[in-house]
């Protein structure tokens, strides 16, 4: 009886008209809130630069397309806030160490943020196609470029090393396009599918050039990295000093012959595996044979390093 009564209760209920009740401050013009204030964010395009330039040549702002992409890409970076914030926070740190390299081979400046968009600065970032490192380097163009790789070591993770034959990389590619938009373009696509649609296409501008989607994005993603990095603050990104993660100072150990155990080097040298792993990420194995005696430099931290603060 009960259970009847109920449900033709909730019938009755269900037949009757609903009415949203809205607060008076909500919907009167008259007394309009800012989105703010209900609890709401507001959401606004990007505004792009008048004038830009990538590693010293003209971006041409003037082209429609050239703005829409660069506007796809610098809001893609504004409003992925997470990812971005902690480029910011990362960015003294390995600038810190790639800067020098890159204007010791004659690289432009920008050139280090095309190694955030390759591994959004993760040493130890390894791809689909199994390029590795913070420039995300095949294994055979390491090779190739002096890097050496095999079961004990892989010095595509070791982060002054990889920069050092990124830079060859990217010289070499110069001297072939005499274009650093260009070389960009082929450090992602290929040196080959630059040549290719150069020749097929007909014109040697990167603006200029159709590409698949990946490489047409690439630059322009480089470029906003640049501009949400050189200014956070007119972008809405508010990191103060104290928040930048630390630079640590550390001191190199030699290693000229074979190492039984990391875990008890670490140990010998005031740390443990773990932290000798997080600043050596291209040791991939727990002991070194070292046939050759070949010379290495281990990276140890400065004493009292894991409660630095800035």
């Amino acid at each position: 009886m009960n259970f009847k009564i109920s449900t033709r209760f909730s019938q009755l209920l269900m037949a009757l008209p609903v009415v949203l009740v809205l607060p008076f401050t909500a919907c009167s013009n008259s007394n309009r809130q800012a989105p703010d204030s209900l609890g709401t964010h507001l959401f606004t395009p990007v505004e792009l630069p008048k004038e830009l330039t990538f590693a010293g040549e003209k971006v041409p702002l003037e082209y429609y397309d050239v703005r829409e992409n660069l506007d796809r890409e610098l809001l893609s970076t504004v409003y992925f806030h997470s990812q971005t914030i902690r480029y910011i926070k990362n960015a003294p740190r390995y600038f810190s160490i790639i800067e020098p390299i890159l204007k010791s081979h004659g690289i432009p400046e920008d050139f280090k943020y095309l190694a955030v968009a390759e591994s959004g600065f993760d040493p130890r970032a390894v791809s689909p196609a199994k390029a590795v490192g913070m420039w995300q380097i095949l294994e055979s163009v390491a090779k190739e470029n002096g890097l050496e790789i095999n079961a004990e070591v892989d010095e595509r993770y070791h982060v002054e090393k990889s920069t050092e034959a990124a830079c060859r990389i990217l010289k070499s590619a110069y001297d072939r396009f005499g274009s650093w938009s260009l070389v960009a373009a082929s450090y992602n696509g290929g040196r080959t599918r630059v040549v290719n649609n150069i020749n097929n296409q007909k014109v040697r501008s990167y603006y200029d050039l159709f590409f698949v989607e990946e490489t047409t994005r690439y630059v322009f993603r480089i470029l906003a990295f640049k501009l949400v990095m050189e200014d956070p603050g007119k972008y809405g990104f508010s990191v103060e000093k104290d928040q930048f993660y630390p630079i640590i100072e550390t001191k190199s150990v030699e290693v000229k012959g074979s190492v039984l155990s990391w875990a008890d080097f670490a140990l010998e040298n005031g740390i443990n595996y773990k932290i000798l792993k997080m600043f050596n990420p291209w040791l991939r194995d727990t002991l070194l044979k070292n046939p050759t005696r070949k010379t290495y430099g281990i990276k140890i931290p400065e004493e009292g390093f894991r409660t630095k603060k800035n």
